[in-house]
């Protein structure tokens, strides 16, 4: 998926004949607490009114393009729960970003109680050590003398 948005990228620039070629990948965490993956290029850019249809299936802006790499990346993206997206560079260019999913919450989409629960968790994990130990009174074993 990373190489069709490369390779994409790659294509585009090739039609640009003045100033510098440049393609920059790269990660970080967002305000979400998710990966974010961008892909930046300095060709011509994307067209306003493309960017709504980048991504269909059979859509492309190429002259030999079939319209089959984005719309197969959105798929691949969205069957793992991320999102795929593009924006038009300025001057020039376009930056296609993706946060994929990373197999963990969002730090929005879990309930409050359970993100504070840590110290109940590793309580109930601490073996408990000595004469204090937490044993319910039921399962105690009285001394035999």
């Amino acid at each position: 998926m990373i190489l069709n948005l490369i390779v994409n990228a790659i294509e585009a620039m090739s039609g640009v004949s003045e100033g510098a070629r440049e393609l920059s990948i790269s990660t970080e965490i967002n305000a979400s607490n998710d990966a974010l993956v961008a892909v930046r290029d300095s060709g011509p850019g994307l067209d306003p009114t493309s960017l709504e249809h980048l991504f269909d299936a059979f859509y492309t802006t190429k002259s030999s393009g079939m319209g089959m790499g984005l719309s197969i990346c959105r798929s691949i993206i969205e069957a793992h729960k991320g999102r795929i997206w593009a924006e038009a560079n300025v001057p020039q260019g376009a930056t296609f970003q993706f946060t994929p999913s990373l197999g963990r919450p969002r730090r929005d989409s879990v309930p409050v109680k359970h993100r504070t629960g840590c110290e109940d968790w590793n309580r109930r994990l601490t073996p408990a050590v000595g004469p204090a130990r937490r044993v319910p009174k039921a399962l105690r074993r009285e001394k035999v003398q």
